[in-house]
């Protein structure tokens, strides 16, 4: 089960983008601000976001949101690394 935040009907209305367009930006405005106030890491947040981990890197970049890089992953992507090295061998 999912949590539902609502929006007044009226103010949904004078967002300033198609209605088609409003859920997805929500979405991504609520990734995009909770990532950046260290309130949600960066995997929960791109699914919320419902993005790559590419595309979200994009966005980042684009609202100038800088990218928190921990030891944790710091370790996963050094173990991709050795993988993919062994792998070519």
């Amino acid at each position: 089960m999912g949590l539902k935040i609502e929006i007044p009907v009226e103010i949904a209305k004078s967002i300033k983008l198609p209605e088609s367009e409003v859920e997805e930006r929500i979405r991504r405005e609520l990734a995009v601000r909770l990532y950046e106030k260290g309130l949600l890491g960066f995997g929960k947040a791109r699914e919320l976001a419902g993005m790559t981990k590419w595309e979200f890197h994009e966005l980042l970049a684009k609202e100038k949101v800088v990218r928190r890089y921990d030891l944790e992953e710091l370790e996963k992507d050094e173990k991709v690394v050795r993988e993919l090295i062994e792998g070519s061998c």
